[in-house]
């Protein structure tokens, strides 16, 4: 018997690194007005920030139907003792765990859906989380019940560099977005509760490094379990806050990663996250 793994694309793990982690992804499309696009296959993360930039509405995306789970478990399911473990977005930010039950009635097998809570880098981690319990031995009922504890110990904050696809998206007027700009306002978001929240505001880049470092100082970074550090649009203006991270802890910071469409059409470039497990 062996436990496998399933995401989507909104985890921001390629499909090379999905196959070295032995885990399989469901992927999410992106719409743009010239049509769509499968995540991270059709377009890359550097591709779909150049889009935006060009697009005059900001970017969607779209589920994964049923039928594409259907697909994804039947190859899963190689031998007849095997289980799944599906780790998906957070339900109220998409319809994908939603799909992924609905193609979980076709099969009689033992089939288990995580809503993380959470996605991007977030969601990143509790896929690792489960990577390395499937690998150290646990039974299927184990691993699951780790994660459904575990998972609301994760944090995400970010920082956003600009306001522009905040004011595109409905979130900010244009009035406040062009004070905030003349003012220099970075906006601190946090990730709970599968929604995004404002959780303050920084005057220029460097403050809202420190205020995020802040933020993750105050719950307590649990460092025995994935750490990851996101990054939106080019990875250049993303490096100091990186550096500055690692030197806070002491380069404990495990993985880093792009972040995709789901935040980053509303983050816009040059935004940058750290996702951790609470202590």
């Amino acid at each position: 018997m062996s436990i496998k793994i399933i995401t989507d694309s909104t985890s921001d793990i390629g499909l090379a690194e999905a196959r070295s982690l032995g885990i399989s992804v469901v992927l999410l499309k992106t719409v743009f007005e010239d049509g769509e696009y499968l995540d991270g296959v059709d377009l890359t993360a550097e591709e779909f920030y150049k889009k935006q930039a060009e697009a005059k509405q900001l970017p969607t995306t779209t589920q994964p139907t049923p039928a594409d789970f259907e697909d994804v478990y039947r190859n899963a399911l190689e031998d007849e003792d095997d289980d799944i473990i599906a780790i998906l977005i957070s339900e109220k930010l998409s319809g994908t765990f939603q799909s992924a039950t609905i193609a979980k009635q076709s099969f009689d097998r033992n089939i288990y859906i995580v809503d993380s809570g959470t996605t991007t880098i977030g969601l990143r981690i509790l896929v690792e989380r489960a990577v390395y319990l499937r690998n150290q031995g646990l039974k299927t009922k184990e691993v699951v019940d780790i994660l459904e504890k575990e998972k609301s110990s994760i944090r995400l904050y970010a920082y956003v560099d600009t306001l522009e696809y905040l004011q595109k998206g409905g979130r900010l007027s244009k009035g406040a977005a062009f004070a905030g700009t003349l003012l220099n306002v970075k906006p601190l978001i946090s990730l709970a509760d599968g929604t995004l929240h404002a959780c303050g505001k920084a005057r220029g880049i460097k403050k809202a490094y420190s205020q995020v470092i802040e933020l993750a100082n105050a719950d307590g970074i649990d460092f025995s379990r994935p750490t990851c550090l996101g990054y939106t649009g080019d990875p250049t203006p993303f490096q100091p806050f990186k550096d500055l991270v690692c030197q806070t802890y002491n380069n404990k910071i495990t993985l880093t990663s792009t972040i995709g469409s789901v935040v980053g059409a509303h983050a816009g470039p040059g935004a940058a996250a750290i996702a951790f497990f609470k202590k």
